[in-house]
């Protein structure tokens, strides 16, 4: 099964363990899928920032009048390799956003849960329209994305955090595998003793997680990347192995790649081609690419 445009109707029931990655507007792909398929659905939309978002690859090569200095005094030029960029700004955002989640909320089992990442520019809105979509009671956390990285403005606090809004379809019934969740340090561990302090905690309702590495091996280039600790803690919260796992706003596959981790299945949905040969290769470096 390979990547392809405007897909025809999917049969899950059928379908069990079958991964897909879809080039496509995500409107018509999501409306080609079933109702109540996803037990899980994690979308990180396009921010909205009114910019091209922009991520240049750099390489560093030998070199006497090079620009850089770096270990031993040896000196070396830097090079771009490649430039990723794509634009991020609509007429109307939430008029964007608002058919997409509803089809989201029709496609999530009733004890399913949708994860909507966004920043500090329009978390506000977006909350308005995920309450009126979703209802007021089905949502249960906004989750801090805390990091510390990157330039820090000399005129107003530097903003280094993004909002991830919980949603769950039903309220009274949702998966939430607390066993599961990954353990984090204590900050002063000799308050709490030497057991507790050995088995950790967990985390509360504000992460704090280092953003992708430049030099790490996660890195793809792309734009706006996210790192797997993020969606692996998420996944392995919110959904069981075979659960289907949706994103439908792909970017360079994290959801994926994490899903394929924990032993989920993922339908992935992106209109960029260069996001889906960037996602069928980290999934086929997986073993999971379909």
């Amino acid at each position: 099964m390979n990547a392809r445009q405007n897909p025809p109707p999917i049969d899950m029931g059928e379908a069990r363990g079958v991964d897909q990655i879809v080039l496509s507007d995500n409107l018509p792909a999501l409306r080609a899928l079933p109702s109540e398929c996803a037990r899980l659905i994690y979308i990180d939309p396009p921010f909205n920032t009114g910019a091209k978002r922009t991520k240049k690859q750099i390489r560093a090569i030998r070199d006497d009048q090079g620009d850089r200095v770096g270990f031993g005094g040896e000196r070396y030029r830097s090079i771009e390799v490649s430039t990723r960029e794509h634009a991020d700004k609509f007429d109307d955002f939430l008029a964007f956003l608002a058919p997409r989640l509803q089809e989201a909320r029709r496609i999530l089992t009733d004890d399913g849960s949708l994860f909507f990442h966004i920043d500090y520019r329009e978390a506000h809105y977006c909350k308005v329209l995920l309450d009126d979509i979703f209802g007021r009671a089905s949502f249960i956390n906004e989750i801090i994305w805390a990091y510390d990285f990157g330039g820090r403005s000399k005129r107003r606090w530097p903003a280094k955090h993004d909002t991830i809004f919980w949603y769950a379809k039903n309220p009274k019934d949702y998966i939430f595998n607390y066993d599961e969740i990954d353990r984090i340090p204590y900050m002063a561990p000799g308050l709490v003793g030497k057991e507790k302090a050995a088995r950790g905690k967990t985390p509360t309702d504000v992460w704090w997680h280092t953003i992708v590495p430049t030099n790490g091996k996660e890195k793809t280039g792309y734009p706006s990347q996210k790192p797997l600790g993020i969606l692996e803690r998420i996944i392995k919260a919110h959904s069981n192995p075979n659960d289907l796992v949706v994103d439908f706003f792909a970017g360079s596959g994290t959801t994926g790649v994490a899903a394929a981790n924990l032993g989920r299945r993922y339908w992935l949905c992106d209109n960029n081609p260069e996001a889906i040969e960037i996602t069928k290769q980290r999934l086929d470096n997986s073993g999971r690419l379909f």
